[in-house]
C-alpha cells in the first residue's frame, strides 16, 4: 500500500487556490513579441529634381493627366500646373517643350472649361518665357491655333480668339510671321466660299458673309469680334515693318529735309577712345549705303505663301478677298439698313463694327506703301475701290453717334425715343477721320477736278472740327493733322491751304491742352514753315498765319520755362531752324524776348539742362542785334555758375564771332554789338563779380572767409572751389579772345582802365578775381604796354595777399589746396614778367610792421623766390631789398635761439645770392 501511494504522487493534480494565478506550464510556448517602427528615409524624401504642388503631383504627373478622358481631370491638371509653375519657376524652362505642346492640345479640346483654363495657363506662361525661347515650338502653337479657329464647334472658335488675345500680346512677331495661314483663317471664321454666278468653271471663288444661328452672340457682335482681332494682327504686321511710316505727321520717306538729330562730338573724348563716332555713306536717323550691288533678303527665297503680306501679290490677293467683305459688313452696319435711325445717327454697336472696317482698310493702305511700286499701287486701289468707297461709305458722311435712353414718365423730352449723347467707349470722330485718311489717299493733284465733290465734304468736316473749340486727344489730333496734310498736298495753292492752316491754329491757341497735342501741333507747324521754305524765292507766298505762329514761339518758350522741358526743347529746335533761315518775323520777336530768356535768375537759359541750353546759346549767333543790357545778362549767366564752364566758353566764342574783331572780310552785320559793350562784357565776366557783389563782399572781416595779412593792403575772399574753377575756365576764355584782338595795346589800356576804375581801392577781393586779373595781365602784356602806378601798387599787393594765402593754407584744407597751382602760377608769371612788380612786392616787406608769427611766412616767400629759375635774375637784381629784410628779420630775433626757417633762409641767400659776383657780398657781414 505503501508503493502504491508513492506511485500516485508522481502524477498529483496541482490544486488551484482561489485568486492565484495559474502557474505555467514547464512546455508552454511564449508568444509575446516586440514591435519597432521602421524608417526608411530614401521612399519618403521627394525628388529634388521633379518638385510637387500640393497635391504631391509633379510635372510629369501632371502633363500625363493632360491625356485622361475626363475633362474633370484634365481642368484640375491645368490648375495643378499653374501652381506648380508659380512655385517652381525653373520647371518651366527644363519642360518647355511638353508644356507647350501639352497645353497647345487643348486649345480644341471639347469642354469648354478645359479650354479656359488652357487659356488661363497660357497668360501665365507668357508673362514668363521670353520670345526667343518660344520661337522653336512656336509653329506647334501655331498649327494648334489654326485648328481652333477653323475649328467645327462655334465654341471652340470662340475660345480661339481669346489664345489669339494672349498670343498677340505676348508675341506679335511670331504670329505674323505665319500671316499667309492666320489671315485665311480670320476670312473663314466670318464667311464661306461660293462659286462665282459670272463664271461656270471653278477657276475663280467668291466670298460671302456666313451666319450660323447657333452661336451665342449675334452674326454681327460676332463679325465685331473677329474683325477686332484681324484689326490688332494686321496692326502688329505694321508695327514690325520698320519700312512703313508711321501715320500723321511723319516724314515722307523721300523727303531730303526731314528733321536730323545731330551727334555731339567731343574731339578730346575721341582722341582719347572715350567716344566711338560710326560713319557712314549717307547719314540720316536710318542711315542707308548707296552701293552698286544688293544683298538678296531672306524673303526673295521664299515662295509667295511664306512671304505672307510682304509680297505684294499676296496683298493684292487678301485684298480682293477682304475688302468685299468688309463693305458688306457696313452694309450691314450703316444707318440705311436700321428702320429707327434717322440720318446719319449711328447705334453703338453698329459704330464700333463701322470703326473696325475702316481700321482694317486704313491698316492695308498702310501696308502697300512699303512696296517699291507704291504709285502703282494707289492707282490699282483707287481703280477698284473708290467707286464703291464714295457710294458707301461717303453716303452718310460725318457720321455721329447715338444712343437709346429710357426716359423716366415725368421726363420732359419723352416724346422723344432717341437722344444724342456723348459716348466715352466710342470714339466716332475718330471714325469720320479715319474715313477721311482712307478717302483722301486714294485722291492726288492730277484726279482733283474729279474728286472736288467728296473732298470739299472732307474739307469742310476737318475745317469744323479745328475750330469748334472741343478737346480733343492725341489719336484724334495725329490723324486730324495727318488728314489736313494730304490736303494741302493735293491742293496746294494759298486759297485753299490758308483756311487749313488757320484752322490748325485756332486749335493751337486753346489752353491747357495736353502735352502729346502740343507736340503733333508743333510738328505740324515745323513741317508746313519746312515745306514753304523750300520753295524758291520768286513762288514764295508766306502764310500769314505761319507767321503769326512763328512770331509766338519765342514768347511762348520765355513763359514756359521749366514747367515742361520736354516742350521746351521742342520749341527751342523750331526756332532754331527758323532763325537759321533768317525768318525776319521770328527774329524780331526773339529779338524781343531775348531778355527774358536769358534772365541770369529767372530765364529760360538757367533753367533749362544742359542740352536745351547748349541750343539756346547757339540762338545768341542768330540775334539780329546785341545791346548792352542783353551782354550785361548773358555775362551773368557766364559767371553765376548755372550753366557749364564748357557753355560759358561757348557763348563767348559765339560773342566774339559777331564781333567786329573776328576776323571776318566782309561786313556780316552792321552795328550787332559795339565795341564797347563787347570790351565791357568781357572785362565783367573775366571780373567774374557784379559791382553790387563786390561792394557787400566789403564788409566781411575774419576767418574762414577772408584771407589778410599786414603787409597788404588787399584782402582775399575765399570763393568755394566749385565756384573758382568754373570762373578759372571762363577767365582762359576770356583771355584767348582778347589776344585776338589785333591791337593789344589797346585792349591792355582798356583793360588797365578797367580795373584802376572798379578793383583799384577795393579792401577785399576775391581769390578767383585776383587769380583772373594776373592771368590777363600775363595773356595781354607785351612791350609797348604800359603800367600805371597805381596798377603796379595793386598787382603786387595782389600777389604778396595770395602768396600769403597759399603758404599759410592748410594741407588738409582740400578745398582749397586745388586752387595752389593756379594761383602760384599766376602771380609767378606776373612777377618774372613785370620786374617792378616784383620790387614793389619786395618794397612792401615792411618786417617791422608784422607780428612774430608772420615772419617764418615771409622767410618762407622769399627762399622760395630765390629758387624759383624764372625770378632768379630778378632777385638779384634786387638783393640788397632782400639782404635788407633779412637784415630786418634777425633784428627782430636777436636775442633768441636761432630757428630752422631762419638758418634755411639764410643758406638760400648765401647759395643763390651772395655767391653770385656782382653782389654786395655774403649775408654774414650783415650779422
Amino acid at each position: 500500500m505503501t508503493k502504491k501511494r508513492k506511485h500516485q504522487e508522481d502524477f498529483q493534480k496541482v490544486k488551484l487556490k482561489v485568486g492565484k494565478k495559474k502557474p505555467k506550464l514547464e512546455n508552454a510556448t511564449d508568444t509575446t513579441f516586440k514591435t519597432k517602427a521602421i524608417q526608411i528615409p530614401e521612399q519618403l524624401r521627394e525628388d529634388g529634381v521633379l518638385p510637387t504642388q500640393n497635391r504631391k503631383l509633379n510635372i510629369k504627373d501632371l502633363l500625363s493627366q493632360m491625356h485622361h478622358y475626363s475633362p474633370g481631370v484634365k481642368h484640375n491638371a491645368l490648375h495643378g500646373l499653374k501652381d506648380l509653375l508659380s512655385q517652381y519657376p525653373f520647371v518651366i524652362d527644363a519642360h518647355l517643350s511638353n508644356i507647350i505642346s501639352e497645353v497647345a492640345a487643348v486649345f480644341t479640346d471639347k469642354d469648354s472649361g478645359v479650354r479656359g483654363a488652357a487659356v488661363h495657363l497660357l497668360q501665365f506662361l507668357a508673362s514668363k518665357i521670353r520670345a526667343e525661347q518660344i520661337a522653336p515650338f512656336f509653329p506647334l502653337v501655331s498649327a494648334h491655333l489654326s485648328s481652333a479657329m477653323t475649328h467645327i464647334s462655334e465654341g471652340i472658335q470662340e475660345d480661339s480668339l481669346k489664345v489669339l488675345d494672349v498670343l498677340l500680346e505676348a508675341y506679335p512677331a511670331l504670329l505674323t510671321d505665319r500671316s499667309s495661314i492666320l489671315l485665311k483663317n480670320f476670312v473663314e471664321l466670318i464667311s464661306h466660299q461660293q462659286l462665282s454666278k459670272r463664271m461656270k468653271s471653278r477657276e475663280k471663288l467668291s466670298w460671302m458673309l456666313s451666319v450660323n444661328p447657333n452661336r451665342r452672340v449675334t452674326s454681327q457682335q460676332w463679325r465685331l469680334n473677329v474683325l477686332t482681332r484681324l484689326k490688332k494682327f494686321l496692326q502688329a504686321v505694321v508695327d514690325g515693318s520698320s519700312e512703313i511710316e508711321d501715320e500723321g505727321l511723319q516724314e515722307q520717306k523721300d523727303s531730303p529735309h526731314s528733321v536730323r538729330n545731330p551727334v555731339c562730338i567731343s574731339w578730346k573724348a575721341h582722341a582719347n577712345n572715350q567716344q566711338h563716332i560710326q560713319l557712314f555713306e549717307n547719314g540720316d536717323l536710318r542711315p542707308k549705303i548707296n552701293s552698286s550691288f544688293r544683298l538678296r533678303s531672306l524673303a526673295s527665297v521664299m515662295d509667295s505663301a511664306e512671304k505672307g503680306l510682304s509680297s505684294a501679290e499676296n496683298l493684292k490677293g487678301f485684298i480682293e478677298i477682304i475688302i468685299p467683305l468688309l463693305i458688306e459688313c457696313w452694309i450691314e452696319a450703316s444707318p440705311a439698313q436700321s428702320a429707327p435711325i434717322l440720318g446719319n445717327l449711328l447705334e453703338s454697336e453698329s459704330q464700333q463694327l463701322m470703326q473696325q472696317v475702316l481700321s482694317i482698310i486704313h491698316l492695308l493702305w498702310k501696308l502697300t506703301k512699303r512696296h517699291d511700286e507704291t504709285y502703282k499701287m494707289e492707282l490699282w486701289l483707287r481703280m477698284n475701290y473708290l467707286v464703291d468707297f464714295k457710294h458707301h461709305f461717303m453716303r452718310h458722311f460725318p457720321y455721329s453717334l447715338q444712343e437709346t435712353v429710357k426716359h423716366k414718365k415725368k421726363d420732359s423730352c419723352k416724346g422723344s425715343k432717341y437722344c444724342m449723347t456723348s459716348s466715352n467707349s466710342v470714339d466716332h470722330l475718330l471714325l469720320n477721320l479715319t474715313l477721311c485718311d482712307i478717302m483722301v489717299s486714294l485722291a492726288s493733284t492730277s484726279t482733283l477736278q474729279m474728286d472736288s465733290g467728296w473732298l470739299d465734304m472732307i474739307r469742310k468736316f476737318v475745317t469744323d472740327t479745328l475750330q469748334d473749340g472741343s478737346k480733343l486727344n492725341s489719336k484724334q489730333v495725329n490723324r486730324l493733322l495727318g488728314v489736313t496734310w494730304r490736303l494741302m498736298q493735293i491742293q496746294q495753292n494759298k486759297v485753299a491751304t490758308e483756311p487749313l492752316i488757320k484752322a490748325v491754329y485756332t486749335l493751337y491757341q486753346q489752353r491747357n491742352l495736353l502735352f502729346p497735342v502740343r507736340t503733333l501741333l508743333l510738328k505740324f507747324f515745323s513741317r508746313v514753315y519746312q515745306k514753304e521754305d523750300l520753295r524758291t524765292q520768286r513762288i514764295r507766298s508766306r502764310s500769314k498765319v505761319l507767321s503769326r505762329w512763328l512770331a509766338g514761339l519765342p514768347q511762348q518758350l520765355a513763359v514756359l520755362g521749366l514747367r515742361n522741358p520736354e516742350l521746351s526743347n521742342q520749341l527751342i529746335d523750331i526756332i532754331h531752324s527758323a532763325a537759321s533761315r533768317s525768318n525776319k518775323e521770328l527774329l524780331q520777336s526773339l529779338q524781343a524776348t531775348a531778355a527774358r530768356i536769358y534772365d541770369p535768375l529767372e530765364g529760360t537759359l538757367v533753367l533749362l539742362p544742359a542740352e536745351a541750353q547748349r541750343r539756346l546759346v547757339q540762338l545768341v549767333y542768330f540775334l539780329p542785334c546785341l545791346p548792352a543790357s542783353l551782354l550785361a545778362c548773358l555775362s551773368r549767366c557766364c559767371i553765376m555758375g548755372r550753366m557749364s564752364s564748357e557753355l560759358a566758353a561757348t557763348l563767348i566764342g559765339i560773342l566774339h564771332m559777331r564781333s567786329s574783331f573776328a576776323g571776318w572780310k566782309c561786313q556780316v552785320q552792321d552795328n550787332s554789338v559795339n565795341d564797347v559793350d563787347y570790351f565791357s562784357f568781357l572785362f565783367s565776366t573775366l571780373i567774374g563779380f557784379s559791382r553790387e557783389e563786390l561792394t557787400s563782399l566789403q564788409g566781411i572781416r575774419g576767418k574762414p572767409h577772408i584771407s589778410q595779412t599786414q603787409l597788404s593792403p588787399v584782402r582775399l575772399y575765399l570763393t568755394d572751389l566749385d565756384q573758382f574753377l568754373h570762373h578759372w575756365a571762363v577767365t582762359e576764355m576770356i583771355c584767348h579772345s582778347l589776344s585776338t584782338i589785333p591791337s593789344q595795346s589797346q585792349c591792355f589800356d582798356i583793360l588797365q582802365t578797367g580795373i584802376c576804375k572798379y578793383l583799384v581801392g577795393l579792401v577785399v577781393i576775391p581769390d578767383s578775381t585776383a587769380g583772373s586779373v594776373l592771368c590777363a595781365i600775363n595773356k595781354l602784356l607785351d612791350q609797348a604796354c604800359i603800367l600805371s602806378e597805381n596798377l603796379h601798387k595793386f598787382l603786387a599787393s595782389c600777389c604778396y595777399s595770395l602768396l600769403y594765402f597759399l603758404l599759410t593754407l592748410d594741407k588738409e584744407d582740400a578745398e582749397h589746396v586745388q586752387k595752389r597751382d593756379m594761383l602760384w602760377g599766376s602771380c609767378i608769371s606776373a612777377l618774372a614778367l613785370l620786374p617792378r612788380l616784383l620790387r614793389l612786392m619786395l618794397q612792401s616787406l615792411q618786417v617791422s610792421r608784422i607780428c612774430r608769427e608772420e615772419l617764418p611766412v615771409v622767410a618762407q616767400l622769399l627762399r622760395l623766390l630765390m629758387q624759383h629759375g624764372q625770378l632768379r635774375s630778378h632777385m638779384i637784381t634786387n638783393e640788397f631789398l632782400v639782404q635788407q629784410i633779412i637784415k630786418d628779420i634777425m633784428t627782430l630775433k636777436s636775442g633768441e635761439v636761432q630757428e630752422q626757417w631762419l638758418t634755411d633762409l639764410h643758406y638760400c641767400f648765401n647759395i643763390y645770392l651772395a655767391s653770385h659776383p656782382q653782389g654786395p657780398g655774403p649775408v654774414n657781414a650783415v650779422y
